[in-house]
């Protein structure tokens, strides 16, 4: 009953009750999806020195260290409170549902993909490797998830800080999947760029569209809300310093890459969020996709250049 009545929500929340969208709802729902979740940090967690070997045989691929490091991983106090605060807080894995929805349009999509076994496990808060999807795995680290004001966090800048929420599981998951499909830029130009970036966004719309953007771009509401409101005096701060077809690799680090803010040189610089040269790919594709009849698949492949001619992009004022 609970499901059923999670996708009658969705129909109406993301699809407005247009009866071919209603289709691709239902043919959606039904397909099949395989999803396995081994809780790989609470079995170590409650695991002896003499259970090393038995877990070893079961999660090979997890073991790389001799048997000594992972004893002494068990007994060291700091990987045991680490280890019971994730256990704390994840003890009931509510994103299972919302993951499963994602493999679901993943596999609508892209009817070749083969549903990864999920392992969830604790990786001494290394950020940058909150999720690594390799083959037939999917390897989910809890201990970047425990929330942006939790004391593990408290030497991180914020913005880093800011996405190790819960919240962003599944837009993590979604974006390890895109990164494997959507091919890199084929130049160095900021066009390039912005338009791979905008690239992985759209095909987050298309696999999570039961989320909402600021998670599918890891921005908090008041951060998308900035990037929407401010969105056609950055398109003009690009086209009037002709940084479209600039391959300056500094561009990267001012507007795609991680940062507190986006650096254009003005006062408002510390009122912006980061990444909006991404937010603003984002837009150029969506705009190419609303006026262009083609396939997600066709998509990937096509060039910048021609995606941006053919998109016909206006900002919002």
């Amino acid at each position: 009953m609970k499901k059923s009545l999670y996708w009658i929500m969705l129909s109406v929340l993301v699809f407005g009750g247009c009866s071919e969208d209603n289709k691709s709802v239902e043919e959606i729902n039904k397909i099949e999806v395989d999803l396995r979740v081994a809780r790989f940090d609470i079995e170590f967690a409650s695991a002896e020195p003499t259970d090393i070997p038995k877990l070893r045989k079961e999660y090979p691929y997890l073991f790389p260290a001799p048997d000594s490091i992972w004893v002494a991983k068990l007994q060291d106090s700091l990987q045991i409170e680490l280890r019971t605060e994730v256990k704390r807080e994840f003890m009931e894995f509510k994103e299972i549902e919302d993951i499963e929805l994602l493999f679901k349009h993943v596999k609508y999509y892209f009817p070749k993909f083969r549903t990864p076994k999920v392992i969830t496990v604790t990786n001494n808060v290394d950020y940058n490797n909150r999720v690594i999807l390799a083959d037939s795995l999917l390897l989910i680290g809890l201990d970047n998830y425990l929330g942006a004001d939790h004391r593990y966090y408290s030497g991180m800048q914020n913005y880093i800080a800011a996405g190790m929420n819960r919240d962003f599981m599944v837009s993590n998951i979604a974006s390890a999947f895109a990164n494997k499909l959507v091919p890199g830029p084929k130049d160095r130009s900021f066009l390039s760029r912005i338009v791979y970036a905008g690239k992985v966004l759209y095909l987050k719309d298309i696999v999570m569209p039961f989320q909402a953007d600021n998670k599918k771009i890891t921005y908090t509401e008041d951060e998308l809300a900035w990037a929407q409101a401010h969105e056609e005096p950055i398109w003009r701060h690009f086209i009037e310093r002709e940084l479209l077809y600039s391959t300056d690799n500094k561009l990267s680090q001012r507007f795609i890459d991680p940062a507190p803010f986006s650096k254009f040189g003005l006062e408002l610089d510390s009122e912006s969020p980061g990444r909006l040269g991404r937010y603003m790919g984002w837009q150029i594709v969506r705009s190419f996709m609303e006026r262009n009849d083609v396939s997600i698949q066709h998509l990937m492949g096509l060039p910048a250049e021609e995606i941006f001619k053919k998109a016909n992009y206006k900002p919002n004022k």
